[in-house]
């Protein structure tokens, strides 16, 4: 952009290259210079230049710059650093990096206690565990019979050999557990005796506590026993420790026998127990 001429010069006189006045001699500096500059320098011998167009010439200290603004000016300036903080702003929020933000410590938050174990059922050996629908009975009309052939014959378990092998046996083949299910058969150890045992199939869930059962030679005589009561009289309630309801005299049998679990008739191939 080329140079205008100050008001009332010569435009057909030449323009000074680059918007300097290459009239004045290097080294000297005119009173309006120094004035702008903040500092007073006399030529030497008090020599002022002259120039043949006048000349204002602002030096233009960086660290220092401003300058005068009209009402225009500074509507526009103002408006200049209102989009300029926006544009801040806009990039402090498209930024990846988090912002400097001081969190407060997280309150502390209270250890929240277990559950409590449930505790056991009651044990209640004093009241009849059923009613006159489903009274326990024996079968006397029957030929006798070993525990074993009969809860093979009901619950359909493919096991042979003495109830006290049955637990063993059942391993790997068929689902065993610690909880009663109807269909399941009960098998127990025999009374101080470990070479001895007794099996007999779960018939009904009566309580937490107590079952009732069917079968056969629990006295020796060889009969079958149905609806018989049993109940768990372990501390944990975890079937572990049981009696067995005594049907002649009906009342609670005075022992308790230790149980070995109960083995459910679905074999571990996820047939039912009745196949070979």
């Amino acid at each position: 952009m080329r140079n205008r001429p100050a008001h009332g010069a010569d435009p057909s006189a030449p323009l000074p290259r680059s918007g300097r006045d290459d009239s004045i001699p290097q080294g000297k500096r005119a009173p309006a210079m120094e004035r702008a500059s903040g500092r007073s320098h006399q030529p030497p011998g008090n020599a002022f230049l002259q120039s043949k167009w006048p000349v204002h010439l602002t030096l233009i200290n960086p660290r220092t710059f401003s300058t005068p603004m009209t009402r225009k000016g500074r509507i526009l300036g103002a408006r200049t650093a209102v989009f300029g903080l926006v544009a801040i702003l806009a990039s402090a929020c498209a930024s990846s990096r988090p912002a400097p933000i001081s969190y407060g410590r997280a309150p502390a938050i209270a250890a929240v206690p277990a559950p409590a174990r449930t505790s056991a059922p009651p044990l209640d050996l004093t009241t009849r565990p059923f009613d006159d629908s489903a009274a326990p009975y024996i079968i006397a009309d029957l030929p006798p019979s070993e525990c074993v052939p009969y809860a093979r014959t009901i619950s359909g378990l493919q096991i042979w050999g003495d109830a006290v092998t049955w637990w063993e046996q059942a391993e790997n083949k068929y689902i065993r557990s610690g909880r009663p299910a109807e269909g399941s058969v009960l098998v127990l150890r025999g009374w101080n005796d470990e070479r001895r045992g007794h099996v007999a199939v779960v018939k009904a869930i009566l309580s937490e506590r107590v079952i009732r059962v069917d079968h056969a030679n629990w006295m020796h005589g060889g009969e079958i026993s149905i609806n018989v009561p049993v109940v768990d009289v372990s501390a944990a309630n975890d079937w572990s420790q049981v009696r067995v309801w005594h049907v002649p005299g009906g009342y609670w049998g005075g022992r308790t026998y230790a149980t070995q679990g109960f083995i459910h008739p679905y074999r571990l191939n996820g047939s039912a127990g009745l196949s070979g």
